[in-house]
């Protein structure tokens, strides 16, 4: 993601909750070593961390949108007269 472009190093390493110069140190390590950077399965780790983060984020998005349904609809419900 971040060698491509899709996302900076600051804003991926924020995602991931790690620090930014482990990020670019293994970026480096990618870029100079290819797979062979990373002996066994690292990658899919750090996928699957990636999307536990994103999904957390969302549920948070969602519980967040649901409360204020809930407080609209106790509102809609209440006598304003």
């Amino acid at each position: 993601m971040v060698l491509s472009g899709e996302m900076t190093v600051k804003g991926l390493s924020e995602e991931l909750g790690i620090k930014d110069s482990t990020l670019r140190r293994w970026a480096r390590e990618y870029e100079e070593m290819g797979d062979g950077a990373f002996p066994g399965n690292g990658s899919p780790k750090i996928n699957k961390d990636y999307e536990i983060v994103k999904l957390k984020k969302k549920v948070e998005e969602l519980e967040r949108e649901n409360e204020i349904l809930k407080n609209f609809r106790a509102f809609l419900s209440q006598d304003h007269a």
